[in-house]
């Protein structure tokens, strides 16, 4: 009778964290989104095959599960990414900008939360699941970070109310605190147009 083969559990690499991912991680109207070519470059295949399997499977895919940035939405990237020369090309290779050397010829694609969880029905290898697993898991720690956030902006203002009264040292203290919190629940490669 022949023994089961037993399976080493699969060991995740550095490269599946969300710590890693949550950089890659944009906001494009008021959604957040990872762009094609980091998800190509997560999935280890190039951003045209995964293109290429999203296009034969398009009906997967309605607008509010992927869209294609507009050319004010990739200038705006541009601008707000491309800081120094080596930043530059880092952003070319990242999102394929055509270079006069050839390059990417057509404008990236963003997929939301659930696009990258219907990415997992078109793209079936392994690596895809566990870049799947890893990236819920990184838009999971985002949504605790803005929650905890907004808990700590409520818990400041009702200690703000309670000593309001004692000392302006105090009140120092609270604007810094909120312009802390402030920044830290801010989006860090924000763009995009917003309309109230």
């Amino acid at each position: 009778m022949a023994a089961k083969k037993k399976t080493a559990p699969r060991k995740s690499t550095a490269l599946f964290v969300p710590e890693k991912i949550a950089p890659l991680v944009l906001v494009l109207r008021h959604e957040k989104v990872l762009l094609d070519s980091d998800l190509a470059e997560l999935y280890g295949v190039p951003t045209k095959v995964l293109n290429q399997a999203v296009q034969r499977n398009l009906d997967r895919f309605p607008d509010d599960f992927m869209f294609q940035l507009t050319e004010d939405e990739m200038e705006i990237l541009r601008s707000q990414i491309v800081t120094s020369s080596l930043e530059e090309a880092n952003l070319k290779c990242q999102t394929g900008i055509s270079s006069s050397h050839g390059g990417r010829r057509t404008l990236p694609y963003a997929f939301t939360e659930q696009g990258v969880a219907m990415l997992s029905s078109v793209l079936r290898s392994p690596r895809a699941v566990e870049v799947n697993i890893a990236i819920m898991r990184t838009f999971v720690q985002l949504r605790r970070l803005m929650d905890s956030n907004a808990l700590l902006a409520e818990k400041i203002q009702s200690l703000e109310a309670k000593y309001a009264d004692h000392d302006q040292q105090f009140q120092l203290v609270f604007d810094a605190i909120r312009q802390l919190i402030a920044t830290d629940a801010a989006p860090k490669r924000e763009m995009g147009f917003h309309a109230e």
